[in-house]
């Protein structure tokens, strides 16, 4: 991407849950939920993953912050494996790389005042003295559009949008060079999704933050990704910049994700494609093309042969027998 050194870079990336049952001698179904991925992220862009619900792609963003284990692959931070760190490494590089997490009211501690819990990462990690944090916490806030007077306040206190705002606030107050934002403004009111999506502009433009954004929500990613990449049952479909992908989409998964899209000017209509069926099994996934089963224009090698991850155009991959 622009020909730069990405910042963040996963290869052939894997990641299976189930294992064989070695007592009744028996195999235990086991869920591809991450299959071979690769894409790459330059410093200060944001590149948004989207997909269907079970698609993996919150399964992507723990295992590139090493929340969890990998089951093969790489992942590069500035050119440094965080797989292979040891626990003093990975612990002097957290600061540098934050998650935001879906369900922010699920990871605040709710006998803990949102000054002390969006401080307190600072005080772990030691990077400044206890007399400034409160300082730097007021400036953090402010950053976020909360006010200082908030600082006393527990989670209880605050609307869903407000609590994503002290989510995004204890990522930044470290000065991370990257964040994962796993579906951070799904659950929240469009009027606050608006101001959320702002915000991650202004953070980005003023303090070069590189993110990943996860979302199903294919309108949101439009507004804040540069490049994204397509899942469906743990496999890249395709990938692209933003203009590639939404000017010419070439997979008929893609299509049809950009179909549900509403346009906002109610004399236009886009016609729609319903996918038909429902996600297969992802411990028994279709054979050949995973989505073949839902396509409306498979073939027979479709149903047999897995599609080669091409480049067709520069910086634009697809995996589909029928490009």
């Amino acid at each position: 991407m622009k020909g730069q050194t990405p910042l963040i870079e996963v290869k052939n990336l894997k990641k299976y849950f189930g294992e064989s049952d070695r007592f009744f001698k028996r195999n235990a179904s086991i869920v591809k939920a991450v299959d071979n991925v690769s894409f790459s992220i330059n410093r200060g862009e944001t590149f948004g993953l989207v997909g269907e619900s079970g698609s993996g792609k919150s399964t992507i963003g723990k295992s590139i912050l090493r929340l969890q284990s990998i089951t093969d692959g790489e992942v590069l931070f500035d050119g440094k494996n965080l797989h292979q760190m040891s626990k003093k490494e990975l612990r002097d590089l957290r600061p540098k790389i934050q998650f935001i997490f879906q369900d922010p009211y699920s990871s605040l501690n709710p006998r803990l005042r949102v000054g002390d819990a969006i401080g307190e990462a600072l005080l772990d990690h030691e990077l400044c003295e206890k007399h400034v944090v409160e300082e730097k916490v007021k400036e953090v806030m402010e950053i976020c559009g909360l006010s200082k007077d908030q600082m006393n306040r527990y989670p209880h206190e605050f609307s869903g949008g407000q609590r994503q705002r002290i989510g995004i606030a204890r990522a930044i107050i470290l000065q991370p060079d990257f964040i994962v934002a796993d579906e951070p403004v799904s659950a929240l009111d469009v009027s606050i999704q608006a101001q959320i999506i702002n915000l991650f502009s202004k953070l980005q433009r003023q303090k070069n933050i590189t993110f990943l954004f996860i979302s199903h929500d294919l309108s949101v990613v439009e507004h804040l990704c540069s490049h994204i990449g397509v899942l469906y049952l743990g496999t890249m479909m395709e990938l692209g910049s933003r203009d590639q992908l939404y000017s010419k989409p070439l997979h008929p998964y893609t299509k049809a994700l950009i179909s549900a899209v509403p346009i906002p000017n109610p004399t236009l209509k886009r016609e729609r494609i319903i996918l038909k069926g429902d996600i297969p099994n992802p411990s028994k996934p279709p054979s050949g093309c995973k989505f073949h089963t839902r396509c409306p224009y498979a073939i027979d090698s479709c149903k047999i042969e897995v599609p080669e991850f091409k480049e067709v155009e520069k910086g634009h991959f697809v995996a589909c027998h029928l490009v």
